[in-house]
């Protein structure tokens, strides 16, 4: 007889190995779509939750693209994706009559294919969804049901988890109510680098190498969502943590929803487990920039609490962000000026502070490091530092955007 302790350390070393599995995507899926690491890690921290996601920005900023080669790294998962109108019947979602079973006199639908067989869902345009299907959707979405259009008992959906996208938020009552529901949203936007840009360009005209592709099983993504994300330990710190955020946001006028609250726990021990770790953390708790604000406004506010709390070298970090913005302000200002003003700003102004802002987010780097904190929120701003600079040495100095990437 095998012994119980055994059988513990199996499944704990099978969980760990399909948390190193979902690391390893989330990196070869970060390095294939640019500036997107952080919207690619938190999609699989939602999933991994179980909860749903929400992607706000523009079309063509590869939205489908990532839920798709997410979903396919998922062996054995059924996909499906859709583009919501204001027309968009609950049978096209859900299921659509059979028309040879209706040619019998029999009244059926076929689920094959459809949301209602799919474990990962990706919806468009979620808020143009129909006033005839915002009641199935929003079962689908709370409840994982769906209820025939025939009647009788309703139908139990895989589903783990959702990610929408839309290019607006919701500004009717009926929509907010499926807002309200999406636990995680991310914003994105084009690409800031113009180094970046350059080489996506580029792979427009050249042939990559195979990439590799680490994949998991849906059996196993299955027993992380339902077992080993809620066997995380939550400690007390972190719970009192949690309160003193809901504290600090309130006074900023900033209120979440209990239920919203309590979900989000869930989120703090997928990012624990999707780190390795047995026991949520501090720097866990920065997925919560990601759940507390209603309007992208109240986003860096959200941010700068959690931040605040969670690390002291990131809060110093989003100060320098502030000021690469304005820096970048003022280069779109001096749009059309002379390359000789450009040239005379960049140096009496931008190219100090850029540097200034390089180091200083270098030591920043360096201590979280050392102190065992999240440099998440530094690598952004680093990145942001970056793209500042690449557009000042294309569009102020005038330097090829392929040849920017050397110099950064």
């Amino acid at each position: 007889m095998q012994d119980v302790r055994d059988v513990d350390e199996q499944g704990a070393g099978d969980a760990q190995g399909t948390a190193a599995r979902l690391r390893a995507i989330c990196d070869e899926v970060s390095e294939r779509f640019y500036e997107r690491a952080d919207v690619v890690r938190t999609f699989v921290v939602a999933l991994l939750a179980g909860q749903h996601s929400l992607v706000l920005g523009p079309p063509g900023t590869a939205k489908s693209e990532i839920a798709r080669e997410l979903t396919g790294r998922v062996e054995g998962a059924a996909y499906w994706e859709i583009l919501l109108s204001k027309f968009t019947a609950p049978t096209r979602m859900f299921g659509p009559v059979d028309v040879a079973a209706l040619a019998r006199g029999e009244y059926r639908q076929v689920y094959e294919g459809r949301a209602t067989t799919a474990h990962v869902a990706f919806i468009d345009e979620i808020f143009k969804c129909s006033t005839a299907a915002l009641n199935e959707t929003l079962g689908y979405l709370n409840e994982r049901i769906y209820h025939p259009e025939s009647g009788g008992e309703p139908i139990r959906c895989p589903l783990i988890g959702a990610i929408t996208a839309s290019n607006e938020l919701p500004t009717g009552e009926d929509t907010a109510a499926i807002y309200d529901r999406l636990l995680v949203r991310i914003e994105v936007g084009y690409l800031a680098d113009p180094s970046n840009f350059a080489a996506l360009v580029r792979s427009a005209v050249s042939r990559p190498a195979a990439p590799v592709r680490t994949t998991v099983e849906l059996a196993a993504l299955q027993h992380a969502v339902t077992g080993s994300v809620p066997a995380v330990d939550v400690p007390d710190a972190i719970v009192d943590a949690v309160c003193a955020l809901r504290a600090a946001l309130r006074r900023k006028e900033l209120v979440a929803s209990d239920r919203r609250w309590r979900q989000a726990v869930r989120l703090l021990q997928a990012s624990a487990y999707l780190d390795g770790r047995p026991t949520v953390a501090a720097t866990d708790l920065t997925v919560l920039t990601h759940v507390l604000w209603d309007s992208p406004a109240q986003r860096p506010t959200v941010e700068r609490e959690v931040l605040h709390l969670v690390n002291p070298d990131a809060k110093e970090a989003l100060d320098l962000a502030d000021a690469l913005d304005e820096l970048e302000a003022q280069l779109d200002a001096m749009a059309g000026q002379s390359r000789e003003a450009l040239s005379d700003w960049v140096i009496k102004k931008a190219h100090n502070k850029l540097a200034t802002a390089g180091k200083r987010l270098e030591k920043l780097r360096a201590e979280a490091a050392g102190a065992g904190r999240s440099t998440a929120a530094i690598d952004r701003v680093t990145g942001r530092q970056r793209a500042v600079r690449a557009r000042v040495l294309t569009e102020a100095l005038g330097m090829d955007a392929s040849m920017v990437q050397d110099r950064l």
